[in-house]
């Protein structure tokens, strides 16, 4: 799987050729915040009122499917339940990267944009997220492309970490 990174802006959004955008949310995480925030201003609150409604609560793995278009680029918005905050643990955020992975096979999607979990507000660093995803579904042959929603900050450090654990394989 390739890894690439896109900032969190709607415009940077808009440019991407992926099928698929999924993001995360807590139980206590209301209003949205994150690319799920992003998302809902751009569909016209419809995210929001889900959650109104009952149908959308962010627990833990609760998964929702959202059309995308014409609102969006993507035609498909996934939406994956955290749990509650004080619950998220890097055991929380490796089971949500798993759960990820899965429904992006079962939905045979190739190319994703994906806020790893726990990212929208830096409840896990974007190294340790970063590193949980590489070994968990990060070999998987049934994603060509994901792109990681962060900011040029973090971007800057996962790749710093990735050359670092490169050259400690070479020694």
């Amino acid at each position: 799987m390739e890894l690439r990174f896109v900032p969190p802006d709607l415009r940077r959004l808009d440019e991407l050729s992926a099928e698929v955008a999924t993001c995360t949310l807590f139980e206590d995480d209301w209003p949205m915040t994150g690319l799920a925030g992003l998302l809902d201003w751009r569909l016209a609150g419809r995210l929001s009122a889900l959650g109104r409604r009952g149908y959308l609560t962010g627990a833990s793995g609760e998964v929702m499917l959202v059309p995308g278009r014409p609102r969006v680029p993507f035609e498909k918005v996934v939406l994956l339940g955290l749990g509650r905050r004080e619950a998220f643990d890097d055991g929380a955020c490796s089971r949500a990267l798993e759960r990820i992975g899965d429904v992006l096979e079962g939905l045979k999607v190739r190319r994703a944009v994906v806020e790893l979990p726990g990212r929208a507000d830096g409840t896990i660093a974007p190294e340790r997220a970063t590193e949980l995803l590489l070994q968990g579904v990060g070999k998987s042959k049934e994603h060509d492309a994901w792109w990681l929603v962060e900011d040029e900050r973090a971007e800057q450090a996962v790749t710093a970490r990735a050359r670092d654990d490169q050259r400690r394989r070479r020694i």
